[in-house]
């Protein structure tokens, strides 16, 4: 069986067995970590944007398709990188799957998280509809930090902008267009943002935050006089 379609088997499950003709099989003990894999699987199915339980269940997969590389005796043993691939492509089926349901949004961010250094774009318009799917800006502030540790600082800016919504979305999001900002040497950008958070409900929030990012973006501003 190619390896593609094994991966495919271990995060989708293999398909029913015909029972016709056949005896009905007596209760037998479900296999070690099986039953917890199950119980993960029922959580995401319920709640497809619980990142802990997809953490957990990717953990899961990854394990697997690092042990399904290695399990034909006939093969040389596997290259960390073949792994690595292998066990990327695990979650990616997993987080494609979930990202089916129209509420998901975390399994966007995961797959856009998997595929932004290889297609940008793809990831991008990923991030864009996470951001569209959820109204409370986690998804926002998730997909920033994605673009900002993948060193584009710009693209954060451009997705931000684009679906920031000050007074109703969590102040994180602001947090994050700030530093992608000074990332991106545009401290008047920082400043613009930094205010702007002033328009949250939450004061204490934005106090807070005005205390943690104030000085950098000052520090900033010197510079570019």
């Amino acid at each position: 069986m190619a390896l593609l379609e094994r991966l495919r088997r271990l995060v989708l499950g293999p398909p029913p067995a015909t029972t016709v003709g056949t005896r009905r099989p007596t209760t037998a003990a479900p296999k070690p970590g099986v039953a917890q894999e199950d119980r993960l699987r029922a959580r995401l199915v319920a709640d497809p944007n619980d990142a802990r339980s997809f953490g957990a269940l990717a953990e899961i997969v990854r394990r697997h398709a690092a042990e399904a590389t290695t399990e034909d005796p006939l093969t040389a043993p596997a290259e960390p990188e073949e792994r690595q691939r292998a066990a990327d492509l695990a979650v990616w089926s997993l987080a494609e799957e979930l990202a089916g349901n129209p509420k998901a949004w975390y399994p966007l961010i995961e797959l856009a998280r998997l595929s932004v250094d290889d297609d940008r774009e793809g990831a991008l318009r990923r991030l864009a509809t996470a951001a569209e799917r959820d109204p409370s800006g986690k998804a926002l502030t998730e997909g920033l930090q994605v673009l900002r540790e993948s060193g584009l600082p710009v693209e954060a800016l451009g997705l931000g902008v684009g679906h920031w919504r000050v007074r109703e979305q969590d102040p994180a999001v602001g947090r994050q267009l700030v530093l992608a900002a000074l990332e991106a040497e545009r401290p008047a950008e920082a400043r613009h943002h930094l205010e702007a958070l002033r328009l949250h409900p939450n004061e204490a929030a934005v106090a807070a935050l005005q205390d943690e990012l104030g000085p950098a973006v000052e520090r900033a501003e010197r510079r570019a006089e």
